[in-house]
């Protein structure tokens, strides 16, 4: 199956809309493994066992695995969520934005090295940035388009003067993600929970493509209204009906405790947040 397929049909076998993110953070893990860069697979692999059933998707977050110089962790955790959860798509959060050659070496680190079913990426540079990733054509791309953090408004949020209608730059780019630049239906966009009406705004022009919506807990987003703006009928059924919606969350549910029941802890809060979830679509 492709990323699009296999999103799908995660949604259907897990009932679920929830994404956990993996963003490892030795200061904050439990007991005797606190501070230990050493177990960020232990730890990550534990939070992975107890949710697997209960998400969308798994998001590992690249420089929280790179700047502890653990990039073979992150292999080895890839590796395991293949092993343990193959029905989950993988989406390595790199946020990637280049053009040619490097661009292409990114497409291999993420798609080859880590073996991720689709990537994050900075479509700032423009298309011949994104093409590279798109020969992988089982895979997925998922482009910035209307972050969750303030200064997005900085770029995203500005009109465009010389393109009709002078749509802001995030609208534009969801019109691109739908249409022109979605040549091989790979594509996805990130728009951010916290600001619900712009989501609804993407919907309204991509109405196919997967949203990857982060800021869901620790980031102030609201479950309820994320999923009012971004879902709509049909999104759960046939492929092509709708484009589904990945609610993502990270701290929350990693760190719902320090204690040695952290993953007992993770399963809690992550069946909470898909219940939330579920009962706002329906």
């Amino acid at each position: 199956m492709n990323f699009i397929q296999q999103l799908h049909a995660a949604q259907t076998l897990n009932d679920s809309l929830l994404c956990v993110g993996l963003d490892p953070e030795p200061s904050k893990f439990p007991g005797a493994w606190k501070g230990d860069a050493s177990r960020i697979y232990d730890f990550c692999a534990a939070i992975v066992d107890a949710t697997k059933d209960l998400v969308v998707s798994f998001k590992p977050q690249i420089a929280y695995f790179a700047s502890h110089r653990a990039e073979d962790q992150l292999e080895q955790l890839m590796a395991h969520i293949k092993r343990v959860a193959p029905s989950v798509p993988v989406i390595l959060d790199a946020k990637r934005g280049d053009i040619g050659s490097t661009a292409e070496q990114y497409a291999r680190e993420a798609f080859e090295r880590y073996q991720a079913d689709a990537v994050t990426l900075s479509p700032f540079m423009g298309f011949d940035s994104i093409e590279p990733y798109l020969r992988y054509r089982d895979k997925g791309a998922i482009l910035l388009c209307r972050t969750s953090n303030p200064g997005g408004s900085d770029w995203q949020n500005q009109r465009l003067a010389d393109v009709a209608g002078q749509p802001r730059l995030y609208e534009h780019l969801a019109r691109l993600a739908q249409t022109d630049w979605n040549q091989n239906g790979q594509l996805g966009l990130v728009v951010g929970a916290t600001y619900p009406a712009e989501i609804a705004r993407v919907r309204e022009l991509a109405p196919t493509v997967p949203l990857l919506i982060p800021g869901v807990g620790a980031q102030g987003g609201d479950a309820e209204a994320t999923v009012k703006a971004g879902w709509r009928a049909g999104a759960g059924g046939r492929e092509g009906q709708g484009g589904p919606i990945i609610v993502s969350s990270s701290r929350a549910v990693l760190y719902a405790s320090a204690g040695e029941d952290f993953a007992a802890a993770a399963r809690r809060v992550a069946l909470a947040t898909r219940e939330t979830l579920n009962a706002a679509r329906r």
